[in-house]
């Protein structure tokens, strides 16, 4: 049933990381409903708003570093395509940045 997609650690690890902060995000608005705040991106945003946008900014920059790996290995002369893993903890500290200060 899951044959069509590459099921490799970094993929695994960053769609459980998602369904964590979903969760957490539910218990948290539970606890402690939002309010609208203005932060450095253009609008009002709640807490459930930032962390869409920074899923979004997180997924975009994880397929952008796939797709640029066979520039990246050219353009620094690597054997490989750069470890996954660096988009990925990049998207993360980027997702905390929009949801802290967005």
């Amino acid at each position: 049933m899951l044959e069509w997609m590459v099921w490799t650690t970094p993929v695994a690890v960053f769609f459980i990381c998602i369904g964590l902060m979903l969760v957490v995000m539910t218990v948290w608005e539970i606890k402690s409903p939002t309010t609208l705040r203005k932060g450095f991106l253009p609008i009002a945003t709640t807490r459930g708003d930032r962390l869409f946008i920074g899923l979004l900014c997180a997924a975009y920059l994880n397929l952008a570093w796939v797709g640029m790996g066979s520039k990246l290995m050219d353009w620094f002369g690597l054997a490989q395509p750069p470890s996954v893993w660096i988009s990925f903890v990049a998207s993360m500290a980027f997702l905390v940045f929009i949801g802290r200060k967005g």
